[in-house]
């Protein structure tokens, strides 16, 4: 008798082996035919347990969102795209099931239950269920948050495939082409092309003129030597008071600047250039030994009113330069 209980056993153990194997590729045979038709695959409760529970020989990453308007989930609308950019590109590459992969999703308004199982507060969260038999087998799913806000397709991507078994098949991600964005590129760059056919006799001899060149350079060079670049590091403030309701527009000290002081340098600095180019330049050529005259004496008092102003505003710098020029 213990003989034959024996054998019944043993023969009980290898029919529960035998069946158990073809159950188990029909479940990943069945989500996976469904999702070549309509990925990721849409989930319930009930789904939901179905594909996560019980033995798995295969991955399967579930989004776990809230899309609808009354949840306000602005991020979970927002990485939608992305994720159906990376699961329609994995399945879509992997036809055949080789990577042994599956994609779903659970919306917060189909699957409360498993919400409040998981205990969640906020979405969207992934979950990535490994196998749990063979030689990869994890007891428990592996969690993404967006702490970080959204993410592109490609850096969930990265995420899952450092997940995956070592050696498994991980399809790179196809985006679909935006022809919008073709068809707007493509009209701007007509239109920049038409623009300056037609501008080009107007605009080409503006830009080849030589005093625009020169005057845009004389300006940067201005800018830049009366510490525009200092202003940008040192982060100063435009001006300053002196504490007694007064505006101080220049600061002591050559480790310190204003803003504005910066500004009505350089509008020293040019005003000293210009009547300089105007003496060595201009005048030379004016034909009117009169107005010729004139204009010495004007460009002349320009420049020494407005070097006397420099040197006031240098001895504001340093209070030890002994020098001044009348009448600042």
């Amino acid at each position: 008798m213990w003989f034959i209980r024996a054998a019944y056993l043993a023969l009980f153990a290898f029919g529960c082996i035998t069946t158990a194997k073809p159950k188990l590729a029909d479940k990943f045979k069945d989500f996976h035919t469904k999702s070549l038709s309509s990925t990721p695959l849409r989930l319930d409760d009930k789904i939901y347990d179905d594909l996560t529970t019980g033995p798995r020989n295969y991955t399967a990453v579930v989004l776990l969102t809230a899309l609808d308007a009354r949840f306000g989930c602005q991020l979970c609308k927002d990485f939608q795209p992305e994720w159906d950019v990376l699961s329609k590109s994995w399945t879509k590459a992997d036809r055949r099931g080789d990577s042994r992969t599956l994609y779903a999703q659970l919306d917060f308004a189909d699957g409360k239950g498993t919400f409040q199982k998981l205990m969640l507060q906020t979405a969207p969260v992934i979950y990535l269920f490994p196998p749990s038999v063979g030689p990869d087998a994890r007891a428990e799913p592996i969690r993404y948050d967006f702490t970080l806000g959204l993410q592109t397709a490609e850096q969930i991507h990265g995420w899952i495939s450092r997940n995956l078994p070592a050696g498994s098949y991980q399809p790179p991600i196809q985006r679909p082409l935006n022809y919008i964005r073709i068809v707007i590129v493509t009209t701007a760059v007509l239109g920049l092309i038409t623009f300056f056919s037609v501008a080009a006799p107007y605009i080409l001899p503006v830009i080849q003129n030589r005093n625009l060149w020169a005057a845009i350079s004389l300006l940067i060079i201005l800018l830049f030597t009366s510490g525009h670049m200092f202003n940008h590091i040192r982060k100063v403030p435009y001006v300053s008071g002196d504490g007694n309701g007064n505006i101080v527009y220049f600061a002591g000290g050559f480790s310190n600047q204003f803003g504005l002081e910066t500004q009505i340098v350089a509008g020293m600095y040019g005003i000293l250039s210009l009547a300089t180019i105007a003496l060595a330049l201009k005048v030379p050529r004016i034909s009117d030994p009169q107005s010729q005259q004139i204009a010495v004496f004007t460009w002349g008092g320009v420049m020494f009113f407005m070097y006397s102003f420099l040197l006031s505003v240098f001895r504001i710098k340093n209070g030890g330069y002994p020098f001044h020029l009348p009448p600042f």
